[in-house]
């Protein structure tokens, strides 16, 4: 056989396989097509507890744009609560808001009762509602106090405790915690106390839902700007973005940015630890 014959041979025998190759081609390119839309939350649902405003709306907004269908709860905020709501589903996604005190159990259950109804199942829960009081000793109210522990140490317990029942294994289960709990400045015992309590229950819920494939993580935020510090006024940020090494305060979608990321696939490996997130603030 001539060069020039095999030449042809070779071209007619490519000619003919093309259509295969480029039906091939095409069904690769619709693969790509489908899976590049693909959100990772796509098909979850995740649960954040006072998620009206904050870190917690923050979360949730977050979350929705990674494909979540997402739970609002709120405990006096109703309206802030449905507007957070509105701008998920105006963005396509899916969410709903359920006004519950986190410090009732029975409240927490139906919170994740209505989610369930809602969205069938829940793979991430956000334990952040939270209260901060702070004083000297001497002059702590005994019922600023009391609320403050049933909602940061009891509430968060009560949320802790429905989402080792409910979640779904592979899911994430996430508590606020606070980087309060390193620097100990005076006045804040009892808010630093609660705040601790949330590294030792994810700790030790890891390792009671270990061979589930769920990873559980506190997180520990510095000052973010929020109306939960701004309430203790401006003296409360004092001095703040000057120790930080990053020079600014906090802002709620750093937190929430941090979320998403335990959140993700490529975090399953971090589980049971309490995660800092303060811009370097020690």
């Amino acid at each position: 056989m001539s060069e020039n014959d095999a030449s042809r041979r070779n071209f007619l025998t490519m000619a003919a396989a093309a259509p295969a190759v480029l039906a091939l081609g095409g069904m690769a390119a619709a693969q790509d097509s489908s899976t590049a839309g693909t959100l990772p939350g796509a098909g979850k649902a995740a649960l954040i507890t006072g998620s009206s405003r904050g870190i917690g709306a923050a979360t949730a907004r977050r979350l929705a744009r990674e494909g979540y269908a997402v739970t609002i709860n709120y405990l006096t905020n109703h309206d802030m609560a449905a507007a957070v709501v509105q701008e998920i589903e105006a963005g396509g996604g899916r969410a709903i808001f359920r006004q519950a005190d986190v410090a009732d159990a029975a409240a927490v259950g139906a919170l994740f009762d209505a989610n369930e109804e809602a969205f069938g199942g829940v793979d991430v829960v956000v334990s952040n509602a939270g209260i901060m009081n702070v004083g000297p000793f001497a002059a702590m109210e005994d019922e600023a106090f009391d609320r403050m522990i049933a909602t940061n140490v009891k509430g968060s317990f009560n949320v802790l405790r429905e989402a080792s029942r409910r979640v779904r294994d592979g899911g994430r289960v996430i508590t606020l915690a606070s980087s309060i709990i390193l620097s100990k400045p005076a006045f804040t015992a009892p808010y630093a106390a609660s705040k601790a309590a949330q590294e030792i229950f994810a700790s030790t819920l890891a390792k009671e839902l270990g061979g589930r494939n769920i990873s559980v993580n506190s997180i520990a935020p510095g000052a973010v700007d929020t109306q939960l510090l701004r309430q203790h006024g401006e003296a409360a940020l004092a001095g703040i973005p000057e120790a930080t090494p990053l020079r600014r305060l906090g802002q709620p979608d750093d937190i929430a940015n941090v979320i998403a990321a335990l959140c993700a696939s490529d975090g399953a490996w971090i589980n049971g630890h309490n995660v800092f997130a303060n811009g370097g603030l020690s």
